[in-house]
């Protein structure tokens, strides 16, 4: 038994999750996922729907002197959430847990003597919180390709030894990428080119009216709009592929999914870093305008320029992202999982050390 638990903001865990936990159950293990979110459609093994720990109006102490990221004082939610996890972990006695991600959950299924696999995000991560959870995980996996240089700072030269990046990682691996028009059916490249703009459900999105100025100013394009502030439930999608296949520019966030997805699309792209925690996207940002990656980044929302900057853009060759997305990520990823259980058993079927 594998647990993944799975961190309830936005949807790049989870869409990371799925493609991982299906990996796992492909060779043969049994993944439960561990989350406040509720069992998403296509997961294969069980599910335990945590309580939710966060809503607390006026958290007393959250951090615990700086220690921690979320814990609460008296906080309903967060002991029960943490209650839960740790009977799930008495009673299955996992091999091991993969934690995508939180510092707690990680600490506290370590001091129940079970091995984790932690994911590491991009950004500044040197912070007390993160050296300890990172210091004592097992395993650190980070969703980007060797080459791809500065995506994590400020760990010590021991953690980041340990850590193993695994490539972009997409839940479209494996769909081939096909030429402008393919995927919704058009039979020729005929009419405006076409920009798909990418957002997510994480965080602040360009604003309604600057998309509007954006598109307005470039005639020359048809805009497609996935997911942005202010706009209806009718501009999300849970499958953005045929989009992307259709584009012939990208522009998005700097998200670890986002990026993934448009790497393995194939798209040249322009991204705009949105704010996070931890300057998240911001590094990856940096990381992507000074490597040979087929995209431009700009700091904020453009007001202008537009038609210059599309062009530009889709004047890149965008076969160079096959050096950040190949297709493997995910079954390495799992390899780094299963090695770790192969470990426990190992030492599980050793002579006993007190």
């Amino acid at each position: 038994m594998i647990g993944y638990y799975v961190h309830h903001v936005g949807r790049g865990h989870l869409h990371r999750a799925l493609a991982v936990a299906a990996e796992l159950e492909h060779r043969g293990e049994t993944v439960t996922g561990l989350s406040s979110l509720e069992r998403p459609p296509g997961w294969a093994g069980p599910w335990e729907t945590l309580p939710a720990d966060d809503g607390a109006p006026a958290p007393v102490d959250p951090t615990a002197h700086g220690r921690l990221h979320w814990a609460p004082r008296h906080h309903d939610g967060l002991r029960d959430r943490m209650a839960r996890l740790g009977a799930w972990i008495a009673a299955q006695r996992p091999a091991a847990v993969v934690v995508d991600v939180s510092v707690e959950v990680a600490l506290l299924t370590r001091l129940h003597g079970v091995a984790v696999a932690y994911v590491v995000l991009p950004g500044h991560r040197g912070d007390p919180a993160h050296l300890l959870g990172l210091g004592v995980a097992d395993r650190l996996v980070g969703c980007w390709p060797r080459e791809a240089r500065g995506m994590v700072e400020g760990l010590p030269s021991e953690t980041v030894r340990r850590l193993v990046p695994v490539g972009g990682l997409s839940r479209f691996d494996g769909r081939e990428p096909g030429r402008r028009g393919q995927a919704v059916g058009r039979v020729d490249d005929a009419g405006p080119r076409r920009v798909l703009l990418l957002s997510g459900a994480g965080g602040a999105a360009p604003r309604t009216e600057l998309v509007a100025r954006a598109r307005h100013s470039s005639p020359g394009w048809r805009w497609t709009v996935l997911g942005v502030a202010g706009a209806s439930r009718a501009d999300w999608v849970d499958d953005p592929w045929p989009a992307l296949t259709d584009a012939d520019v990208v522009v998005t966030h700097a998200g670890q999914n986002a990026v993934a997805e448009t790497a393995w699309a194939r798209k040249p792209a322009v991204v705009v870093p949105q704010e996070r925690p931890h300057a998240e996207q911001v590094t990856t940002a940096g990381v992507l305008s000074r490597g040979r990656w087929p995209v431009e980044v700009v700091p904020s929302w453009p007001e202008d320029g537009w038609p210059d900057r599309l062009a530009r853009v889709a004047a890149l060759d965008a076969t160079s992202w096959e050096r950040w997305s190949d297709g493997s990520a995910t079954r390495r990823f799992a390899d780094v999982v299963l090695d770790l259980v192969a470990e426990v058993g190992s030492a599980r079927s050793g002579p006993r050390v007190s």
